[in-house]
């Protein structure tokens, strides 16, 4: 079991920055593939960013590609999303999400939420222009 508990977030005018967090909990010493998605009102969830914390690789949605960084803390297990430059459409309810399991077979498919088996609560992001 993995329980995800997110902070950050909150309400930042276009072209500022805003940090995300998730600090997992585990009863074991697996390794999970990790990722942050979206959703706005009336918009369907897109995966925003992922980390295969076994190779280090970084996925990124084209539409955060170059202004949001994922990261990860392995001391303190914590995942992180910088957002910078934000823009009024990064205003969504943001989620991290982890998935178990060798974390090669979803590299191809980071973006699809139903590879993705823990959710965090979700954090607001609101960016005003």
């Amino acid at each position: 079991q993995v329980q995800l508990v997110q902070s950050g977030g909150g309400s930042v005018q276009a072209a500022g920055s805003l940090r995300l967090s998730c600090a997992a909990s585990s009863d074991s010493d697996r390794t999970y593939y990790m990722g942050w998605f979206r959703q706005a009102p009336g918009k369907e969830r897109e995966g925003v960013a992922a980390i295969n914390t076994s190779t280090r690789s970084r996925y990124y949605a084209d539409s955060v590609n170059g202004r949001f960084t994922i990261s990860q803390d392995n001391a303190k297990n914590t995942l992180f999303l910088q957002m910078n430059s934000l823009k009024s459409e990064d205003t969504a309810m943001y989620y991290c999400a982890a998935a178990s399991g060798p974390t090669w077979r979803y590299d191809s498919r980071w973006s699809q939420g139903g590879i993705y088996h823990y959710w965090g609560q979700g954090t607001q992001v609101t960016v005003s222009s």
